[in-house]
């Protein structure tokens, strides 16, 4: 990996040569997906098959598209036992951590005879989409499906694109019947974001739309939403550690490639006030690199988004962590809970040497749909709050509104809103004419 002298310029070019990563900056892909989400708005089901058939290259009508009770009791006879109860103790730990998030309603009363709370209900219908193609994650299932379930929510419909052999692969509908889904469809890409966000003939409307995806995916989450809500929109995998000379080289090496393998766009960055772990790092790096399987895609990383950044202090490299918000943040210092006081941006802070990324990723519990891009200085983690909604409710009587209402219409006929005034001013007419 690249050692960089940690500098005002060298963190303002870093920053920008992360954001290129950024989903808004692929517009030559916009027309098309604009393209695929129209369609689907217009002809519904006839368009998103022809989309299955022409990207997937399977046949779907409506009575395929929706997997089937026998096909997922199959996927359970494929699928090693062994994983099975591994996600099932994983699954006790995310359902554990999301009831934690658990919102719920107040109301606040007054002897002047106010009433004033908030209501929280649970989203009715939401959609999650989870990608296909070489790589399958389970464990995003199991992320985005169960604070849905947590947070009370009606009817959960998963999409994701069939193989060649026309069926999903077994682990994913595993996952997916583990967590708690209703109903599991054999599409994916931009085609099946617009079948969730407007309804076809055979997959209904959903309210909010959740999950990762490719580029298709993440523009088409942009261009529908106002429609229905989405989550956010991902950029790819980052992990950034922060670490002193105290830190294992070694440990802190795998950690980096624990994210540059997932694509050749993710970033993996180490911040250190010391030189002498940075080459040690650098090397290790290197020695990992050749053994692994995905060494590929993991080079590549490296080369356009890897770095190793020597600061000349650890408020400097606390700076920079702050600055680039990164997804995944490791602490690996001497005083990693000191440190993480300073802490404003990151999506999720791993602290000390033995709680590494993949942790996170597959079984502490905390969700692992996290804010990219620099994101985690304005987003936060997938969690029940994104499936609940809040209603405020006022009630006042006569005396408490007759307390306030000359106030009340005042500030509206200071705004030149003469109706709003009247709406008030009308149930004190007999009060004005004595």
């Amino acid at each position: 990996m690249r050692i960089v002298k940690l500098t005002e310029e060298t963190r303002k070019d870093i920053l920008e040569n992360l954001l290129k990563r950024s989903p808004d900056s692929y517009g030559e892909y916009e027309k098309r997906v604009a393209d695929i989400v129209a369609r689907v708005k217009a002809e519904g089901d006839q368009a998103l098959f022809d989309y299955t058939a022409r990207f997937d290259g399977v046949k779907l009508d409506g009575g395929t598209v929706l997997v089937t009770e026998k096909e997922v009791e199959e996927a359970y006879k494929e699928v090693d036992p062994a994983l099975l109860q591994v996600m099932r103790k994983a699954l006790v730990n995310i359902r554990s951590f999301h009831e934690k998030q658990r919102r719920y309603g107040w109301f606040d009363t007054d002897p002047a005879g106010k009433i004033l709370g908030q209501r929280v209900t649970p989203l009715a219908r939401v959609g999650v989409y989870v990608p296909g193609g070489k790589a399958v994650y389970p464990s995003s299932v199991l992320m985005n499906i169960v604070p849905a379930k947590v947070a009370g929510v009606e009817q959960i419909i998963m999409t994701t694109p069939p193989g060649r052999d026309g069926k999903v692969n077994p682990a994913t509908l595993v996952a997916a019947r583990e967590a708690g889904v209703d109903r599991i469809y054999k599409v994916g890409g931009a085609q099946a974001v617009a079948a969730m966000a407007f309804g076809t003939e055979t997959i209904p409307k959903v309210d909010k739309i959740v999950g990762p995806g490719n580029i298709y995916v993440a523009l088409a989450k942009k261009a529908v939403y106002g429609h229905v809500s989405i989550d956010s929109i991902a950029g790819p995998s980052e992990i950034m550690v922060l670490a002193d000379e105290t830190a294992n080289p070694r440990y802190v090496a795998a950690d980096l490639l624990s994210q540059a393998e997932h694509d050749e766009m993710a970033s993996a960055i180490l911040v250190t006030t010391s030189q002498k772990l940075a080459g040690q790092v650098s090397e290790q790096v290197e020695a990992f690199t050749e053994i692994l399987s995905r060494r590929e895609i993991i080079q590549k990383s490296l080369d356009q988004y890897g770095y190793i950044l020597v600061a000349e202090t650890m408020e400097e490299a606390i700076e920079t962590v702050n600055e680039i918000a990164s997804e995944h943040l490791e602490l690996v210092t001497q005083n990693p809970f000191e440190v993480m006081t300073k802490i404003k941006n990151a999506g999720a802070i791993f602290i000390g040497e033995y709680s590494s990324e993949p942790l996170g990723d597959y079984f502490a519990g905390p969700n692992h749909v996290l804010p990219t891009n620099g994101t985690a200085k304005f987003f936060s983690p997938l969690s029940v709050d994104d499936f609940i909604k809040k209603s405020s409710v006022i009630c006042y009587s006569r005396e408490a509104l007759e307390a306030v209402h000359k106030d009340i219409i005042a500030f509206a006929r200071a705004e030149e809103l003469t109706a709003h005034a009247n709406s008030i001013a009308v149930r004190f007419e007999e009060k004005a004419e004595e």
